[in-house]
């Protein structure tokens, strides 16, 4: 078993005695995928940005383990257009070596852009600059908000699909967040979907068979989900060791409140 990199008991980040965050429950481990979907303002951005630090839960805990790395990749890249900024110079304010950043970005395939402009780039390769951006930290946990924004579909897959790589390279944790169910689905190994609290959580197969999802998405959409198989030919368990598909259930939760 391995010590989780990041544990969410219980926590409620609340705006003007207002809960945006109900009571959430999030333990990941090295290994672990772990992807939070959820209607537009579910607060899912807001726990993102509460295991960033970036903001304090009002109750609840939040433990991180000891010296651990985060690599963020933002839903935007947001720049003032007027500003010159290439991909060299993007990548080095980072403040990593220009080895280290020229590594990543050759690991995302988007190395032949370094002298490029940021501002002529396309919505899948800036999505590729800043995962190369955040892998360039060497990160023990990616955090993921949309990572195939502004992708085509064709490169939707081909991104979720970089992304399990890295997984298994760099025996990391992930969380994502994401709005695109049948994609993301072949890409994850645990589910949660939140609208404030955690309406129900657990493997890809099971979620869209549970009725808290049902009532978030619809029936038509939960019917186009449940025919999704896992294509796997393993999968991680809550403490991200890898188990039989026999064992692969053990420990999948559905939680109501």
């Amino acid at each position: 078993m391995t010590d989780p990199l990041v544990r969410l008991e219980q926590v409620t980040v609340a705006f003007d005695d207002r809960p945006v965050v109900d009571r959430v429950n999030l333990t990941v481990s090295r290994g672990d995928i772990v992807t939070i979907i959820g209607p537009n303002g579910a607060g899912k951005t807001t726990l993102i940005k509460t295991v960033l630090g970036i903001q304090r839960a009002t109750s609840g805990q939040l433990s991180v383990a000891p010296g651990l790395v985060i690599g963020y990749v933002p839903q935007h890249l947001t720049l003032e257009p007027t500003l010159p900024l290439s991909v060299r110079r993007f990548m080095l304010l980072s403040g990593r070596a220009l080895s280290d950043c020229k590594a990543a970005l050759e690991r995302t395939g988007v190395a032949h852009l370094l002298d490029a402009s940021v501002h002529h780039l396309s919505g899948g390769e800036k999505q590729r600059l800043l995962l190369a951006r955040a892998l360039a930290r060497k990160p023990d946990l990616l955090v993921l908000d949309e990572p195939a924004q502004g992708v085509d579909i064709n490169g939707q897959a081909t991104l979720y699909d970089l992304i399990r790589q890295l997984r298994d390279e760099l025996h990391c944790g992930i969380i994502m967040i994401s709005h695109d169910l049948h994609l993301v689905m072949a890409a994850t190994d645990r589910v949660i979907c939140l609208n404030q609290h955690v309406c129900c959580s657990g493997y890809p197969e099971d979620i869209s068979q549970d009725p808290a999802f049902v009532e978030t998405f619809g029936h038509q959409v939960a019917e186009s989900l449940a025919v999704y198989h896992h294509h796997h030919n393993h999968r991680h368990n809550l403490h991200g060791d890898v188990v039989s598909t026999a064992d692969a259930h053990e420990g999948c939760s559905h939680d109501h409140h």
